[in-house]
């Protein structure tokens, strides 16, 4: 009887100890963690922008008549001075040697029925065809003519975003000083392989809107941006000795963001606030971390509080 006594005794005791062993396993866990340090991140913003040549001139005429003769194909490249189109000369020619008191006059209406190109730039489509009778009133243009060497891309910042730039740089010239390169997304989601640079801010606000223009400027040799096509301005923001962390390492909970901490070996929710740009991967921590602090690198938002973290495996 006593044999059975004590037998029991010990089956009840390796039980115990067993449960105890399954929940202190179950309060331990292996977790990548990483230690946080300062680095240096350059961050992108994008805004939606359209394409101007650097000058576009839209080609009218100064005298009314017929077109007679089209000079130029529709999206050639011209040269300044080239001639493009011709107006019946006839009742000018006329006009010229029955006026010889309106002499000058005459002589420019007939030099009018030669209508060359102000600038180089690339044409148009023509909405006239030889036979259309023009005027200097009508409402359609006979061609645009756009120089596109450079590129003008505008887009637009609200006011908070000017002023954020204003406090930054100091002033709205020393933004435009100091501002590095600039890139451009194409249409299409292509990186455009030239760098361009701010050129131009807005002195108003756009009433409506509450935004300010600003331009970029990228050199087109190639020809592969179009006057009036659409692209986005990428915008380089440089942080330097910042602490960064993997946005697999937050939790969002209430419209709060938290991280968790390993103090004393074990998990500790702290609630960060992030910069407001990032670049897809990481976050940029502004307040709630600290260089050396220890932190769980993945899965944040299955970690539970006060969870036993084995340090050992996995710390940076």
């Amino acid at each position: 009887m006593m044999y059975y006594k004590t037998l029991l005794i010990v089956l009840v005791g390796l039980s115990m100890a067993a449960c105890k062993r399954r929940t202190i396993e179950e309060e331990t866990s292996d977790y990548k963690t990483l230690t946080v340090k300062l680095e240096n991140r350059t961050l992108m913003q994008e805004y939606s922008a359209r394409l101007d040549g650097q000058q576009v001139v839209e080609v009218r005429p100064q005298v009314s008549g017929l077109i007679t003769h089209i000079c130029i194909d529709e999206g050639q490249q011209v040269r300044k001075g080239q001639l493009l189109f011709v107006i019946d000369q006839v009742p000018y020619q006329a006009a010229l040697a029955e006026a010889k008191a309106k002499e000058i006059s005459a002589r420019n209406n007939l030099s009018y029925t030669e209508v060359k190109s102000p600038v180089d730039g690339v044409a148009s489509m023509i909405a006239y065809r030889v036979g259309a009778l023009v005027s200097s009133s009508i409402s359609e243009p006979l061609v645009t003519l756009s120089d596109d060497k450079t590129v003008y891309a505008y887009f637009s910042l609200n006011e908070s975003q000017i002023t954020t730039l204003t406090e930054q740089y100091g002033s709205l010239d020393a933004f435009k000083e100091h501002m590095g390169d600039v890139e451009l997304r194409l249409a299409g989601g292509k990186m455009y392989s030239e760098k361009g640079h701010i050129s131009a801010v807005s002195g108003i606000v756009t009433t409506g809107t509450g935004t300010v223009m600003l331009r970029a400027d990228f050199p087109n040799a190639k020809g592969l941006l179009r006057c009036g096509g659409s692209a986005t301005v990428r915008i380089p923001t440089p942080l330097t000795q910042a602490v960064v962390i993997p946005q697999s390492a937050t939790d969002e909970l209430q419209d709060k963001t938290f991280v968790y901490k390993v103090v004393n070996g074990k998990t500790q929710s702290a609630p960060v606030r992030l910069y407001r740009l990032n670049n897809g991967t990481e976050y940029v921590v502004e307040e709630g971390l600290q260089p050396g602090d220890v932190i769980i690198a993945e899965g944040a938002g299955l970690v539970k509080e006060g969870v036993e973290v084995h340090l050992e495996n996995g710390k940076e």
